[in-house]
């Protein structure tokens, strides 16, 4: 059940769609209507396989996800979700275990809520996360002179103006890579959370993200961008912002 409600002064409206994925109607009815009532427009799925199919058929800025399901669980859901790309996923569980908030982080997800929680936290959260993750405003991303534009899957780099932009010429899973970590710039990723975010099902070990990064760094360094990928010792892999 989620905590009462207080008031915060309204926030611009971005008027993005966010898929409320909860089987508890009563909670998704007051996610629903507080998203609403900030601006934002909602659909709700009641299950695991209604919800991959609003996401297919509505292409939802955000989708705010339980994990705990009929038909298919929040696990089978975002490892769905991020197969098909990366729009954005808010967890929302009980389970108030770290094993569970790793897993949530190592499939790919975005942000994650423990219920009880408050409303006025959740509108706050899918705010952030839409910026973060550019919704609502063109789905472009940008770490030092990189650009990542998600609504057509294309990258460049920007030394100065846009006389200067060079495209770069990334494989469907290079972009991904880089369109996963440009998302939280400066965090540090492992092969596993790579793997299983970016990579197609058939490329299932963990060493192989190295051999796409490797060739993501080349391409980013011939059009002018090195030192944008950075190794973590004992993690995976970061971007760093060199702008």
């Amino acid at each position: 059940m989620m905590r009462g409600t207080e008031c915060l002064p309204s926030m611009n409206a971005d008027n993005a769609l966010i898929l409320v994925a909860e089987d508890e109607p009563e909670i998704a009815e007051v996610i629903a209507a507080y998203l609403e009532r900030e601006g934002f427009r909602t659909v709700r799925a009641a299950d695991g396989r209604s919800a991959l199919e609003l996401h297919l058929a509505l292409k939802p800025d955000l989708v705010m996800l339980d994990v705990q399901m009929p038909r298919l669980d929040g696990w089978a859901v975002l490892a769905e979700l991020r197969r098909r790309g990366d729009t954005p996923v808010i967890m929302l569980t009980a389970l108030d275990q770290d094993i569970d908030k790793l897993q949530a982080l190592r499939i790919g997800a975005d942000d994650y809520v423990v219920k009880p929680f408050n409303a006025v936290e959740v509108a706050v959260r899918a705010r952030a996360v839409l910026r973060r993750s550019g919704g609502g405003n063109g789905k472009m991303l940008r770490v030092g002179p990189v650009e990542v534009d998600l609504d057509s899957h294309l990258a460049s780099v920007v030394a100065g103006g846009d006389a200067d932009r060079v495209s770069l010429p990334l494989t469907l899973t290079e972009f991904r890579i880089l369109a996963h970590m440009a998302r939280a710039p400066r965090r540090a990723f492992s092969r596993s959370e790579l793997v299983d975010a970016c990579l197609p099902g058939g490329e299932a070990l963990d060493r192989t993200v190295d051999t796409h990064l490797s060739k993501l760094r080349r391409k980013l360094e011939e059009a002018g961008a090195p030192g944008l990928v950075n190794n973590v010792r004992g993690v995976g892999f970061r971007l760093a912002d060199v702008s």
